[in-house]
């Protein structure tokens, strides 16, 4: 039975700036770390790849998580930071927030780049950011609870 959803993970190719942004501006904490050398063979086999290495964290913020991934190997392929949100794969992370026209700003001065001004809907308000990284995070606050 499938109970929830535990964690998204994201691979970044500067782990310090990344895990940085997460915890020193979203206010993640760390829950735990881990890293595994070239020849892991259980590794490979987990990810499909072969020959590879990394460094990770599992970042925690309320009862969620964000695995934070910098593999060392093999290569990873660059991609673009600006990628748009209707290419196919894992389009954003949502952040719930109680402020969001606060955390909009705070965020803004703290450098993150946002697509628009918060936008009203229905339920509350939401807007899309984007991290250090280009991946889209978005704020989202209910006010009709």
């Amino acid at each position: 039975m499938i109970v929830g959803f535990h964690h998204a993970a994201i691979s970044t190719p500067d782990f310090d700036r990344c895990v940085g942004f997460y915890k020193d501006v979203i206010g993640c904490e760390e829950a735990w770390s881990f890293e595994w050398p070239t020849g892991t063979p259980e590794a490979d086999e987990m990810t499909g790849l072969t020959d590879s290495a990394a460094r990770a964290v599992m970042l925690k913020l309320g009862d969620t998580f964000l695995e934070v991934f910098a593999f060392s190997s093999p290569a990873p392929k660059t991609r673009d930071a600006v990628r748009p949100v209707c290419d196919h794969g894992i389009t954003h992370v949502c952040l719930l927030v109680t402020d969001l026209h606060g955390e909009y700003e705070r965020l803004k001065s703290a450098g993150m780049r946002f697509h628009s001004a918060p936008l009203t809907q229905d339920t509350g308000y939401v807007v899309y950011g984007r991290d250090p990284d280009g991946n889209v995070v978005e704020l989202i606050e209910f006010t009709d609870v």
